[in-house]
């Protein structure tokens, strides 16, 4: 008799994991338009969309309190949910905040915590409506649903993507990551000698870029007032590879980007040659830059390169499965997935 082999969730990496646990999963409500599987999930009220979102943040494993202000993990647990909103194209409305707590937090930290909430929900015009609290064992956990409305005709998802569209990304890509590399070595020094100051002076725009993200509702505003409605569109919180995958994947289509067109911050690059590591490895892997990458039509090139924050790097294809990076010399790579596990399926 074969025993059945038992699959570890490593094996299975964290989006095959989540196909594989609610594949079976079907929508019994015809209000459900859209349930796993993109930014956020999207429900029909008849004369308007309803997006919602979650993402849980653990200590120990999304974030350090060595090195992370509470005030900034509030701002940022609530903007990330955020990002996942406005990558729908939705306005977000509301937001849930639920946390797991450990016998060592005070109350005064926790009012440091939710004043990085309410900083957040007054900058970006959202409410607090509700959440959750409980003991926990294992430090903070934080858990943040946020609740966005959008028209039915401006909502965007990953599937939607064209063959022939460009491919558009916002800001500049890797800075989180090498911020979260600055921020990892100078505690690493300080556990081997006490008395060791950590030296952060010239690192403040990339260690901005990974405690306090911003998400880019700016762009959204702009691509509105130049009349682009984005083809596909996602956050760009696990790396632009995975994403350009999920996108891929989505929209069953292929994508050719350019490593010369990726938007490298020169603080990045700076950062990149300490740790003698190519900036594009930071790009393509590093996640956490909450920058939007979106696809527009080929008409659109005019009008999209207009707007001021937004680099195009490449194009989709109609070869499916096919993401490749070309470099200078023209030879294409097979962009990989990244992520715990670092499976796409």
């Amino acid at each position: 008799m074969t025993s059945k082999k038992i699959r570890t969730i490593e094996e299975m990496g964290e989006f095959g994991l989540i196909d594989h646990l609610t594949s079976d999963f079907t929508n019994r409500q015809d209000s459900t338009q859209l349930g796993v599987g993109d930014d956020a999930a999207v429900i029909d009220h008849g004369s308007y969309l309803q997006v919602i979102t979650t993402d849980m943040l653990l200590e120990g494993v999304h974030f350090d309190l060595v090195y992370t202000p509470l005030k900034h993990l509030g701002y940022k647990a609530v903007v990330v949910n955020l990002s996942d909103v406005y990558a729908m194209n939705a306005a977000p409305r509301q937001i849930t905040v639920s946390l797991g707590i450990s016998g060592k937090f005070s109350v005064e930290a926790l009012e440091e915590f939710y004043e990085g909430v309410k900083l957040a929900c007054e900058r970006f015009n959202v409410d607090l409506v509700g959440g959750d609290t409980s003991g926990s064992m294992t430090g903070l956990v934080i858990t943040v649903t946020a609740i966005g409305t959008v028209l039915k005709e401006e909502l965007t998802l990953r599937s939607t993507a064209q063959n022939n569209q460009l491919i558009c990304v916002t800001g500049d890509l890797g800075a989180a990551y090498m911020g979260l590399k600055i921020l990892e070595r100078e505690k690493q020094l300080h556990s081997e000698d006490p008395g060791f100051q950590p030296e952060l002076s010239g690192y403040d725009y990339i260690l901005e870029r990974y405690l306090k993200p911003e998400p880019r509702v700016d762009v959204l505003l702009a691509l509105k007032e130049a009349g682009i409605v984005p083809g596909a569109m996602i956050d760009i919180s696990d790396g632009l590879a995975s994403e350009l995958l999920h996108i891929c994947k989505s929209s069953r289509c292929g994508c050719q980007v350019y490593d010369e067109r990726i938007p490298v911050a020169d603080e990045t690059k700076e950062a990149a040659a300490e740790f003698q590591m190519e900036p594009l490895v930071a790009a393509l892997h590093g996640g956490e830059d909450y920058e939007l990458l979106f696809t527009v039509p080929l008409s659109a090139f005019d009008k999209v390169s207009a707007v001021e924050g937004v680099g195009i790097i490449g194009n989709i294809t109609d070869n499916e499965g096919s993401a490749l990076l070309v470099g200078n010399d023209g030879n294409a790579i097979p962009l990989q997935a990244q992520g715990w596990g670092a499976k796409e399926d």
